[in-house]
């Protein structure tokens, strides 16, 4: 096999950890992204700072690499249709800019005929005011925003006076479902029926942002089929290529809802990582490089813990882990509040 030049937009924890599954299976990274100190520096072959805009360095980039992929779903879709003109970009850019949009990803899902919670547009504050079926809901921007970034709880039609929201921007309004519990399927497809895919993960989240991941999820055999059925579906329907997440919320009526997809590995699959003879990361470089697929197998049950903000301190500071825990140390150079600094993955 010639030699691979992965390149990689964006430069987290998943352009870290991507780069990692890389360099397993001897491929070369070269990152590009718009943050100087960005971690995955620390993980790749190469790293390109440059605005997600500026065309000279996106031109050095595209230059290096054979393929690209990318780590986050928020980045200008014209640059990466730029970038596919030249250089194969997986998944492709137009699965990024539907799912990159909410309004377009709920109406995507809907026709497919799964469910989701009910959802309507939201153009000015004067529109909140007719919309009590939608209430209580949370109120999110129908671009960027992640880890409770742009989203407003309005629990009933009084709390609209008090938001100070910027109406120029799009918003959708979705109907908050009565929660019993959250789940994601993680999937890689490589090709028309051809996948593997992870059993449902259970997740909690605290102050809208994920802090632990599970499994086995604790829901029913027929939550379990419908929740990867539906996943198969998602991802067939978009020709995708690579590893996606979709989340799922579960209604105290035992009800499936499909919240959101992810058009890339996700956080609640770092698990993965441990609990399974390949990862999702190494599973995305497989698909898209077209490498062999390997059977999935599941080693053992497991726990993902986020380190959030300084909870990451101790084990900076060495300290001791149990047996089968595994400590994975992003290499932010700032901690933040609510930034996901690193994880404890516990085999169970």
């Amino acid at each position: 096999m010639s030699e691979i030049n992965l390149g990689i937009i964006g430069g987290g924890q998943l352009g870290s950890m991507l780069s990692e599954a890389a360099k397993k299976l001897n491929i070369n990274t070269i990152i590009y992204c718009d943050d100087k100190e960005a971690p995955a520096q620390n993980f790749c072959d190469q790293f390109i700072y440059g605005d997600y805009d500026d065309k000279d360095k996106i031109k050095e980039f595209v230059n290096k690499v054979n393929l690209i992929t990318f780590e986050f779903e928020n980045i200008p879709y014209e640059t990466l249709n730029e970038m596919n003109k030249i250089k194969k970009v997986l998944p492709r850019p137009s699965v990024n800019r539907l799912i990159h949009h909410r309004l377009a990803e709920k109406d995507f899902i809907n026709k497919l005929n799964l469910r989701t919670t009910k959802y309507v547009s939201v153009e000015k504050k004067s529109d909140l005011e007719s919309l009590t079926d939608f209430l209580p809901g949370i109120l999110k921007t129908t671009t960027m925003g992640y880890d409770g970034k742009g989203q407003y709880p309005i629990r009933s039609i009084k709390d609209i006076s008090s938001l100070n929201i910027d109406f120029s921007k799009g918003y959708i309004l979705e109907k908050i479902v009565k929660l019993k519990k959250e789940i994601s399927v993680i999937i890689t497809r490589f090709g028309m029926n051809d996948y593997e895919i992870y059993e449902p993960i259970e997740n909690t989240h605290e102050d809208q942002i994920l802090k632990y991941s599970i499994i086995p999820a604790e829901i029913s055999e027929k939550l379990f089929n419908e929740s990867k059925n539906w996943s198969i579906r998602i991802a067939e329907e978009l020709k995708y290529i690579g590893t996606l997440c979709v989340e799922f919320f579960i209604d105290r009526n035992e009800n499936l809802y499909v919240n959101e997809i992810a058009p890339r590995v996700h956080n609640s699959g770092h698990l993965t990582i441990n609990a399974y003879n390949v990862s999702q990361f190494e599973n995305h470089i497989r698909a898209i490089c077209s490498l062999e697929k390997i059977p999935i197998k599941k080693i053992s049950n497991a726990k993902m813990t986020n380190l959030i903000g300084n909870q990451i301190v101790p084990y900076k500071k060495n300290l001791k882990l149990n047996q089968n825990e595994f400590f994975f140390d992003y290499l932010k150079k700032e901690i933040k509040a609510n930034r996901k600094m690193g994880h404890i993955t516990k085999l169970v």
